[in-house]
């Protein structure tokens, strides 16, 4: 049945998305005291909201759809602690420079790297460069580089410390969960997964992405990114459904709710102003198949 507002919601109170929001927040590791406030907060609520609106759409059961959004809205946690500055620093190195930054990518085009050591592989094949661009490979430039080549280790880590949490808040974290949120990185790890697993996995992703790819903050401090456009958000979409990350019924789902204007509020919300004319059109196009 089709969603008739326009716009998306939370299933949970939202004291209760604060309280989760606060795990994003880490203590500096070389400042005493100070605490990391989480960078990717408002991008986990927004890809929350639209992953709910996109399982309502595929008809997934409230029960499990309330469990999922607290998946979506942790899909980021095992980044606590960071460092805008030199996270974007070493990424946007590495992206000027063609070096992979997911673990799939690494290993397709470095097949010899040992399977969950793409980041000690990165350090070894990559830090005397980045030293020479001038960004000291210290431990903490380590962890950073951590975040993304050694999420699913990252996350192992970081889940030690929240589940403990959302057990005194009344949540549980299971098994299916965790596989949710490694899915971009790791899509190898749901091959057996049930499918209604896998298409939450694909739902976060696809959602995940629409927002990181409007998301204006992130596009500056990550990559020095200059402009975001819908057309290219789709357009990455578009290839990741070529790989096979994503499927049909994924992606028309999400079309049809971003072409009825259900994503409008929040994509402008990510991208910090209005969406233009033309990218209104563009979504209101998505349907009739056009876009």
């Amino acid at each position: 049945m089709p969603i008739r507002s326009k716009s998306v919601s939370l299933l949970i109170p939202r004291p209760l998305v604060r309280e989760l929001m606060r795990l994003y927040d880490y203590p500096h590791p070389l400042k005493r005291g100070k605490i990391i406030r989480g960078y990717d907060r408002a991008h986990a609520v927004r890809t929350a909201k639209m992953c709910v609106a996109v399982a309502q759409r595929l008809g997934h059961p409230s029960d499990r759809v309330v469990q999922y959004q607290v998946a979506c809205l942790l899909h980021d946690v095992s980044r606590a602690g960071l460092d805008r500055r030199l996270f974007g620093k070493i990424w946007s190195w590495a992206k000027a420079h063609g070096v992979p930054t997911r673990p799939r990518e690494w290993r397709a085009v470095h097949p010899e790297t040992i399977y969950g050591r793409e980041t000690e592989a990165f350090l070894s094949r990559h830090g005397t460069e980045l030293e020479a661009a001038g960004i000291p490979m210290t431990p903490w430039a380590k962890e950073q580089v951590e975040m993304r080549l050694g999420h699913a280790r990252r996350l192992r880590r970081r889940l030690t410390v929240v589940r403990p949490i959302l057990n005194k808040l009344g949540l549980r974290w299971t098994p299916w969960m965790k596989d949710v949120v490694l899915y971009y990185y790791y899509p190898e790890k749901l091959a057996k997964a049930k499918p209604w697993v896998k298409q939450l996995a694909e739902i976060l992703v696809a959602c995940e992405q629409l927002e990181a790819y409007n998301n204006r903050s992130r596009g500056r401090d990550y990559y020095r990114r200059k402009h975001e456009t819908v057309p290219e958000a789709f357009a990455y979409l578009d290839s990741l459904a070529e790989e096979g990350i994503l499927s049909k019924d994924v992606m028309e789902a999400l079309r049809g709710l971003a072409g009825e204007g259900v994503f409008d509020a929040v994509l402008e919300q990510a991208r910090g102003g209005p969406l233009s004319r033309a990218e209104r059109r563009y979504l209101r196009g998505l349907m009739t198949g056009g876009g």
